[in-house]
């Protein structure tokens, strides 16, 4: 593909912050009063700190990668201390519970994670190192991957260190995922696990151990690893090639998965086989209407093409997700018949 071409596309279609319905600082705060600080201690003699989220009376979540093989844990909040008396562990998940007497604090409402839909807005809440007060950051919802009987979301709401184990908040303020990890890489994606496995873990039994080998589904060695994190380096790098055969792979594991078919027909238009991208394209576009990126790379092929009747088609589609990308995408259809009359005189 002409390298000034990609150039372009990357300008017209890159990543853009749409504008959020942020909560108001009264709702933040509010939110905050269940956001605690999970600190440990470190076998080295140090702290370790992360986030927690109160999720009922007797139980805080947080990332098991957090507490795992430190010499004791508890949380704190508005200077108090409190520790718990159990743990609730999936190691692998990375998800862990700390058990409490009933705690003064106000539970989060849940939703599952299955009911979100891609592009809805988000916002995040975490207490990264050295922060007072829990800090928000706002997107969208980028991504949903099947994984061990859940879904693991990704939203474009950014987090930093400390912030692991915080939460993921819809626009009514429930809790619809954990803050986790985010891929390697100068773009990171950001990932939260979802609260079906919260509910789960109320059911497994207490432990009083802190001790694991095992590491958490995302820190494996990389060919071990879901393919949606896998796909991601080979993307940012544009090694289309490998793209392929991640993407290739995915989708033979997971034909329904929209996210998988959009990455191939990636891989597809970077290695100039637009045939095969389009359909793949239109695949991903089949199984979840709501694709937006699926959206704009059937949008990408239209332009290139002239093909003006689809691109009028696509801007209802994107109409109905993302006012910001529609208007893009507006422009650049007047643009292109602006250029096809002139080419006319």
């Amino acid at each position: 593909m002409n390298r000034l071409f990609i150039i372009f596309l990357v300008a017209f279609f890159g990543i853009q912050f749409s504008a959020f319905a942020q909560p108001s600082f009264v709702d933040t705060l509010n939110l905050g009063h269940s956001i605690v600080i999970v600190s440990t201690d470190l076998p080295n003699g140090k702290t370790g700190r992360g986030s927690g989220v109160v999720v009922s009376p007797e139980y805080v979540a947080t990332n098991c990668h957090v507490i795992a093989n430190t010499r004791g844990a508890n949380i704190a909040k508005f200077r108090d201390g409190f520790k718990p008396i159990a743990v609730k562990a999936n190691w692998k998940r990375d998800l862990c519970l700390l058990k409490f007497e009933p705690l003064p604090f106000k539970p989060v409402s849940m939703r599952d994670a299955s009911t979100l839909l891609y592009e809805e807005e988000v916002f995040s809440l975490g207490l990264p190192a050295g922060a007072p007060v829990p800090q928000p950051s706002y997107g969208r919802i980028k991504g949903k991957y099947t994984y061990d009987g859940g879904l693991i979301v990704r939203a474009d709401a950014g987090f930093t260190l400390g912030s692991s184990g915080g939460a993921l908040f819809d626009e009514q303020f429930n809790l619809v995922g954990i803050t986790t990890f985010k891929s390697p890489g100068s773009q990171g994606y950001f990932y939260s696990l979802p609260v079906e496995w919260i509910r789960e873990l109320m059911l497994a039994p207490d432990s009083l151990s802190l001790k694991t080998d095992d590491l958490p589904f995302w820190a494996l060695p990389m060919e071990q690893r879901p393919y949606f994190m896998q796909v991601v380096i080979p993307m940012q790098n544009q090694d289309w090639a490998d793209v392929e055969r991640i993407a290739t792979a995915w989708t033979t594991q997971e034909p329904q998965a929209a996210d998988a078919w959009y990455f191939l027909g990636l891989a597809h238009e970077g290695l100039s086989k637009l045939d095969l991208a389009k359909a793949e394209y239109g695949k991903a576009y089949g199984l979840n209407p709501r694709d937006l990126d699926a959206i704009l790379g059937m949008s990408r092929l239209a332009f290139a093409q002239k093909d003006m009747a689809t691109l009028e088609t696509l801007l209802v589609s994107v109409d109905a997700i993302s006012h910001e990308k529609r208007d893009d995408l507006a422009l650049q259809i007047k643009q292109l018949k602006q250029g096809n009359a002139d080419a006319t005189k």
